[in-house]
């Protein structure tokens, strides 16, 4: 390996630990953010299941209470016409709620992530990934 592949590699590892080290809100938010408009109404769907109407009229100024009182609690399905009024802030609102509320409301993330080969490539996907698990693993410790 030469001294500039080294370097390189270095740099690459160097931002990844920066980006891992951000909080989950953040990364998830990023992550819808890059995600086609299909994909973000999987990615909301497991996070807004767990919630309350009223907890969900405290986020995001009422945002994700309009999804829910289109199609109710039993039958929650976020479409793509929903996703075009949510903000990538508006998901770390509600990943950074749950984050405190419900923590194994985030682990839904993972199987959304893994079954989807449009997010699972993509690198905030991975971080993701990582940094539940490693929520996981300190909740079990």
């Amino acid at each position: 390996m030469t001294k500039q592949s080294m370097s390189s590699h270095t740099q690459i590892n160097d931002a990844a630990q920066d980006l891992a080290a951000r909080p989950v809100p953040e990364l998830v938010a990023r992550l819808y953010a890059d995600a086609p408009p299909s994909e973000k109404s999987r990615l909301l769907e497991p996070l807004l299941r767990p919630l309350g109407l009223l907890s969900l009229f405290a986020l995001a100024d009422g945002a994700f209470a309009r999804i829910w009182l289109r199609n109710g609690a039993s039958e929650l399905r976020v479409s793509p016409d929903d996703v075009q009024a949510i903000s990538a802030a508006h998901v770390a609102d509600l990943v950074g709620y749950l984050e405190q509320a419900s923590v194994e409301a985030l682990d839904g993330l993972c199987q959304v992530i893994g079954a989807s080969p449009l997010l699972a490539g993509s690198a905030s996907a991975v971080l993701v990934v990582l940094v539940l698990r490693r929520l996981r693993a300190r909740r079990f410790i």
